[in-house]
Order: C-alpha cells, then sequence, then structure tokens
C-alpha cells in the first residue's frame, strides 16, 4: 500500500491574535522555529512519505502554502482548494478521492499543519506500529498521553489493554473537575486531529453515517477546475456541504474505531499559553521573543516585532507586539482572545483579517503610512513576478524605485524604471507593475484620491488567475 500525507491548511487560528489572522493565520507562521508550522509538519512526515502529500487549503491562501512547501522540498500533487472552510470531514473526503484517482491502494496519513511534535522519531514510530491497522481497515487515530488535566482539548477514551486498542467513546473539552477525574482513572488520550486509514475505508465509513456529505463532496470534486497546480473545489457544490468535523462525522459512530496512545511532545498551539509550554523559559519562568527588557516579572510571554518591548513587575501576564495591534492578557484569560477576535469582526475592522503587511500571489505590501486622503506603501515584487493589469477610479499613484528594475505598464507605454526614479499614474489609467529582474523590487507607492480601499481594482489581465 502506498502511505500518502493529508496535510491540512485550512485554520484561521484566532487564538494567537494578533500574529495569526484570517489571511495569513498561524499555519504560515514560524511560531517554533525557522520554519513554518506548515513546513514543520512537512518535514516531519517526510520520511514515511511513499508520494507526493495531498494537500487542502483554503483558496485566499493558495500561493502561501505553495511556495512555502516548495522552499522546504514539497512538490505536492495539485492542491485541492476549499472555497469555504467545511471542517475537516469534507476536506478529508476530497483529499480521499485525490489520493484515489493516483493510488488504488491510498493509505492516508491525515495531519493538521497547526500542531507541533517535539519528539518527530517518537511519532514515526507511532505511525509505522499503526500502519498494519490502518491496513486491514481500521480506522486509526492518535491520542496523546496527557500530561495534566488540560481543559482545552477533546478526549478519547480507550478500551482496557495496552498499544493500539478500541475507542469507547470521543468525549468533548472537560471543566477542570472531570479532566482531573479521567487522569485518576486513566484510559484517557487528548484527542490530536491525527488519523490513518485507507482512502477507501474512510469514504465507506462517511458513505454510511453521512452520505449527503460524502454526495456534496463528489459533486464539489467531481466539478473542480483543475490546473497543473491547483484542483479548485466547485464552490457552490461545496458551499452546500454541511460543515462538520471527522470526529461527529465518522470516528463517533463507526465500530471499527481504533487509538494508539503516544506520547510524542504533542501540541496544537491553540493559545498563547500553549506556545508559551513549547518555548524555553529563564530562570523566572519568562519567555521573550525580540527585543524584550523584562524587570521583576514572572512566569510572562512577551513577543514584539519591530520595536523594544519594558515590562516592569508583572506576573502571569501575556504581551503581542504586532505591526498595527498590541495584545495583553492574563495568562488565565488567553482563550479568550478568539473573543475579541469575533468583536473586532462584528465592528468590520480590519485588523480580524488582516496585517498591516498583506501577502499577495507577488510579493507583499505594508502599509507604512496613511491618513485621509493619502496611503504609503513599501512593495515588494517577486523577481519575475507581475501584478494584474489594473485601473483604479479614485486615485493616483507615485511609484519610487528603491532597489531592482520595474517595467511599467502605463496606457499605451511600457517602460524600465531603475533605482532612485519614478513615474505617476493619473487616476482611470491602466496599469501594470512587473520584476524582470533576478532579485526582489523594492519601491514605495504613494496613493492619493477620494478613496483608498483595496476593492478600487479593476483587473483587465492577471497571470494567477484572480477575478477580473
Amino acid at each position: 500500500m502506498t502511505l500518502i500525507p493529508v496535510l491540512l491548511s485550512g485554520g484561521s487560528g484566532t487564538r494567537l491574535w494578533p500574529l495569526s489572522r484570517e489571511a495569513y493565520p498561524k499555519q504560515f507562521l514560524p511560531l517554533a522555529g525557522e520554519d513554518s508550522l506548515l513546513q514543520s509538519t512537512w518535514r516531519r512526515v517526510a520520511p514515511l512519505a511513499g508520494t507526493a502529500a495531498v494537500v487542502v487549503a483554503n483558496e485566499n491562501h493558495r500561493f502561501m502554502a505553495a511556495e512555502q512547501l516548495r522552499a522546504v522540498g514539497c512538490e505536492p500533487a495539485p492542491m485541492l482548494l476549499e472555497p469555504v472552510g467545511r471542517n475537516t470531514a469534507p476536506a478529508i473526503a476530497v483529499a480521499a478521492m485525490a489520493a484515489l484517482e493516483r493510488f488504488e491502494d491510498a493509505v492516508l496519513l491525515v495531519l493538521p499543519t497547526d500542531h507541533t511534535v517535539g519528539d518527530e522519531p517518537a511519532f514515526l514510530d507511532a505511525v509505522r506500529v499503526a500502519l498494519p491497522a490502518a491496513e486491514a481497515g481500521r480506522l486509526v487515530t492518535f491520542g496523546i498521553v496527557p500530561s495534566g488535566p488540560e481543559t482545552g482539548y477533546g478526549y478519547i477514551q480507550a478500551e482496557l489493554g495496552e498499544g493500539l486498542r478500541g475507542v469507547r467513546r470521543f468525549v468533548e473539552k472537560p471543566d477542570r473537575i472531570r479532566a482531573e477525574g479521567w487522569l485518576a482513572e486513566g484510559g484517557y488520550y487528548w484527542n490530536s486531529g491525527m488519523f490513518l486509514f485507507t482512502a477507501q475505508r474512510y469514504l465507506q465509513e462517511l458513505e454510511r453515517w453521512r452520505p449527503e456529505i460524502l454526495e456534496c463532496c463528489r459533486n464539489a470534486y467531481k466539478q473542480a477546475r483543475r490546473d497543473p497546480d491547483f484542483t479548485r473545489l466547485d464552490a457552490e457544490a461545496f458551499a452546500s456541504c454541511a460543515a462538520d468535523s471527522i470526529d461527529y462525522a465518522v470516528m463517533e459512530k463507526t465500530t471499527d474505531a481504533a487509538v494508539l496512545p503516544v506520547d510524542i511532545g504533542w501540541s496544537d498551539v491553540g493559545s498563547w499559553a500553549a506556545l508559551g509550554e513549547i518555548q524555553q523559559q529563564d530562570a523566572s519562568g519568562n519567555i521573550q521573543h525580540g527585543d524584550v527588557l523584562a524587570l521583576d516579572c514572572h512566569n510572562t510571554y512577551a513577543w514584539g516585532e519591530r520595536r523594544l518591548l519594558a515590562l516592569i513587575g508583572l506576573d502571569d501576564v501575556v504581551v503581542v507586539d504586532s505591526d498595527d495591534a498590541l495584545l495583553v492578557a492574563h495568562k488565565d484569560r488567553v482563550q479568550d482572545v478568539k473573543a475579541i477576535v469575533q468583536r473586532l469582526r462584528e465592528e468590520g475592522r480590519s485588523e480580524a483579517t488582516w496585517h498591516r503587511k498583506v501577502y499577495r500571489p507577488w510579493g507583499a505590501y505594508d502599509c507604512i503610512d496613511q491618513a485621509e486622503r493619502f496611503q504609503v506603501k513599501h512593495i515588494t515584487v517577486k523577481p519575475g513576478a507581475a501584478l494584474s493589469l489594473q485601473m483604479h477610479h479614485h486615485r493616483a499613484e507615485h511609484w519610487i524605485v528603491v532597489q531592482g528594475t520595474a517595467r511599467v505598464t502605463r496606457g499605451e507605454e511600457v517602460f524600465l524604471l531603475s533605482e532612485n526614479a519614478s513615474t505617476y499614474i493619473p487616476v482611470g489609467t491602466r496599469h501594470r507593475l512587473e520584476n524582470p529582474g533576478k532579485l526582489p523590487l523594492e519601491l514605495i507607492e504613494v496613493q492619493s484620491g477620494s478613496y483608498l480601499g483595496e476593492d478600487d481594482i479593476i483587473r483587465f489581465e492577471d497571470v494567477y488567475g484572480r477575478k477580473l
């Protein structure tokens, strides 16, 4: 049989706001080392992979996911793009369909890409131990040996025995008293969200227990738009699918569920407190990232990106300073960060979704200043990349090249701009910016006009397939 990693990369990671946001969630961030969590997931599973991975991602994240994976040597099969999130049961269903097109004997190792594993050899050994049961038709999940009465995870109660065994039940996140009781009783494990089974068996069980989900997924996959890099699931068919987790849809109902308890240094990095548990502390229990000075502080977590953070006389506090938002919270309340994100969404504020620096398939832009009727951006264009041919109804733009060479289309003109040269794009003029060189192109863009929103972009051509 052929082992195929399935990398689930559709999460939003709201509890790690302000670093993790909808447009650039935690799986793309280097929170536990130099690699992003997505990249670390691939490196972890690569020694076992029998073929290219199947990656399921949000359509808006497709270029970030592809670029990050290729940077660590992962050339996935055409990436499956979800037009909307529908939880893990549908995501794994379309991954199984894609895998079966390549291998009739596909065994899926399903991995969330926003988790960490401290003991990677133990993880690989666990997969090898569970593989015969999966090949025989069991639906295997990996239960994490609990290190304490955690209330932020779901639990799995295993049948009596050693090693891989049957599942008695899946249990929702408990309160502390119940969690303490389960640990005292034994036989309860944290639900890791990692699974191992054949693609055929998963689809069979999904058809048995949730046939309407399977039908929607089949339609979305059958009607998908395909190119060499991406498989875009049909938006209408996939949106009509019920949003449900694999736990509710299949694992809690099937009689073939099995669990293998493992102690692999696992974390779902589900909060700032959880992230702190996997990072190095000083003698006073403080964790610091960036330029941080702490005086008479204990058990604090401080993350700074661009400026000095000074903490004085604080205990059990989390401080996270990003380009455009500052979070200060007591460690006991970090799970409530998602309530802040929900408030931002209700108020229509961009900080719920976007960072100040916004990534695009051609590069990125950073809004470094703005006020009424003007905005200043630092734009970086990757070598060989090009922005869309576009026009604005309400703003003019001034471009000043800082580094590299720009090819500029302005109306009927096409010309090159070198370092320290500039040009002006009047309101209503078709224009395009390209980087014909081998080094990144950097420029300063000054926008002026009555309306400066990103929705004032009329596209005429786009090499990345974005809507015109």
